[in-house]
């Protein structure tokens, strides 16, 4: 991948989790918030943390998203639709937006181990509809553990990729394969980011049992398939 990526939400997180992996691997990552001061210190931080030739800038949001053809979206369901819409006149023709949005019912006030409905169907859904045309939205990176993505070690998780768009498929996966111990998978369509996001809940719920942050899911008896997204 030879453009940067810009993490829209970089400071929180898992943002922050999946730009430091994509960072040590070389990916070259533009930090968005809505504050720019904000961006540059986690960028810098990062930054720090991986040493060497990495590449980390930070930036406000609109300004991010303009410099990017790849744009990660890790932001609170809350905030999702009123953001995309101040950031559509920044998008690039052709950009593909990955977002790994779950609509918690937390948001609300409810519990982080249930899922609001959403009219549009998913998260990601409501995103698809809220970009400009000729803009490809995925659905992915819902279930990696934040905790392990700001470690050292491999992380132990599938990432379940939806879209309609099979180059944008091809996109997330390979930032997939970037950070070590991840597998993607062909999840299908779009339409099933709503089963995607649900997981998490589920994967909360878990952990809350368990005591623990780290909980992932593999998915069993794929083999070499599925290391091969669909290139139509």
């Amino acid at each position: 991948m030879s453009g940067p990526v810009a993490v829209v939400g970089g400071t929180g997180p898992e943002g922050r989790g999946l730009a430091l992996r994509w960072a040590r691997a070389g990916v070259h990552i533009i930090i968005g918030s809505r504050e720019e001061q904000r961006a540059r210190h986690a960028a810098a931080e990062i930054q720090a943390q991986c040493g060497g030739n990495a590449r980390v800038e930070g930036a406000e949001n609109s300004v991010a998203v303009a410099q990017a053809d790849v744009v990660m979206l890790t932001v609170p369901f809350a905030g999702q639709a009123e953001l995309l819409k101040k950031l559509k006149p920044a998008f690039r023709p052709n950009a593909v937006v990955i977002d790994a949005t779950v609509p918690l019912a937390a948001e609300v006030g409810g519990r982080a181990t249930r899922t609001l409905g959403v009219w549009q169907g998913s998260a990601a859904q409501q995103t698809a509809e809220l970009v400009p045309p000729g803009v490809a939205v995925v659905a992915a990176f819902h279930n990696v553990s934040h905790t392990l993505l700001e470690g050292d070690g491999p992380v132990d998780c599938d990432v379940i990729v939806c879209t309609d768009h099979e180059p944008a498929r091809a996109v997330a996966f390979e930032l997939a394969r970037k950070i070590s111990g991840v597998r993607p998978v062909d999840g299908g369509k779009l339409e099933n980011a709503r089963i995607v996001e649900q997981i998490t809940a589920l994967l909360i719920a878990i952990n809350i049992r368990a005591k623990r942050q780290s909980a992932g899911i593999r998915i069993t008896g794929l083999d070499a398939w599925v290391e091969r997204p669909r290139r139509d």
